[in-house]
């Protein structure tokens, strides 16, 4: 899940002795980053918008809602690291403003990420039944259902810190952190409880899958061989976006090996959990694909794509 709830928070508490060029020079490079894969991503949702034969397909509808879903988890977690990075505490209510939108997204890629291998098992394992199950409809209900279940899982820590939280606290300055702003332990037995839960469901699935269309690919099908390695680059993701869980223990045992360099350890930590899974999906599922990398990369080089006529095929 590129960043869970516990720590979309991005960063860490900085050191008070941090150099100004130090601030500068990350916050370049996380800004560079940033820009730069979001420029990837909107490339390839405009690709998908200029042709109407991805639009009729139920795997590019639900590549490009991941696509859109990275851009907008990486804007928010980036313009709160520069918050944070910039002037070290924010408000409460700002800080859960811009939390609450990063889990959101952050729990949308696992579920989204389920049901591309749902799709794909359906392609190899029941392709007579694909067109009737796979529809357009079909898929933009999914979409809803996925936000409406993560809503569902962050909405009432909202509902409970407005609540519970006196005026002072929501009006005063934190170091903008999950736990810092989300104290109740109720949200945080709520939050590991729906970790677990998204991550068994995800990974059985991806497990099912994975191996029903491993029994297929036994018959030397071309198309179920390819699905096979889609659904390894699925789990390959979940992989990636697990790091967010592990973020604590990481960053703790980074910090045992490197005490006197916290500002450096939080804001390696903070690109390898954060950028690092939103760089990897446009290559893994965009660029991998023959057919959306044919159009992509002409509109990638501002290349004229006038006359173009996409072939049905998704190519894994």
């Amino acid at each position: 899940m590129n960043v869970t709830d516990a720590d979309v928070n991005m960063t860490a508490p900085l050191d008070s002795w941090i150099s100004l060029n130090d601030v500068v020079s990350r916050s370049t490079i996380v800004v560079i980053l940033g820009i730069m894969i979001n420029y990837i991503n909107a490339t390839m949702v405009h690709t998908f918008s200029k042709h109407y034969i991805f639009k009729t397909n139920p795997r590019y509808i639900l590549f490009i809602h991941l696509v859109l879903n990275d851009m907008i988890q990486l804007t928010v977690v980036i313009s709160l690291f520069l918050l944070t990075y910039i002037f070290n505490t924010i408000y409460v209510l700002l800080c859960a403003l811009f939390i609450l939108p990063s889990v959101l997204t952050t729990q949308n890629t696992p579920l989204n990420l389920l049901f591309m291998a749902v799709e794909c098992y359906i392609s190899v394992c029941i392709p007579l039944r694909y067109n009737q199950l796979c529809t357009v409809k079909r898929t933009y209900a999914v979409i809803g259902t996925i936000w409406a279940v993560s809503c569902l899982s962050v909405l009432p820590d909202m509902i409970v810190l407005l609540t519970t939280e006196s005026q002072q606290f929501l009006l005063s300055l934190v170091i903008c952190h999950r736990d810092t702003v989300f104290r109740s332990s109720y949200i945080r037995n709520k939050r590991d409880g729906t970790h677990i839960a998204f991550l068994v469901i995800v990974w059985l699935t991806l497990y099912y899958t994975f191996f029903r269309i491993l029994f297929v690919a036994k018959t030397a099908d071309v198309n179920a061989n390819k699905a096979r390695n889609t659904i390894l680059l699925h789990g390959f993701q979940v992989l990636l976006c697990m790091t967010v869980y592990v973020q604590p223990m990481f960053t703790q045992f980074l910090l045992s090996l490197f005490p006197r360099q916290r500002g450096l350890v939080f804001f390696t930590v903070f690109v390898i959990s954060q950028i690092l899974p939103r760089f990897s999906n446009p290559i893994v599922y965009g660029v991998r694909d023959t057919t959306f990398r044919k159009y992509f990369k002409r509109y990638l080089s501002c290349g004229v794509t006038r006359h173009v006529h996409p072939q049905t095929e998704f190519k894994f």
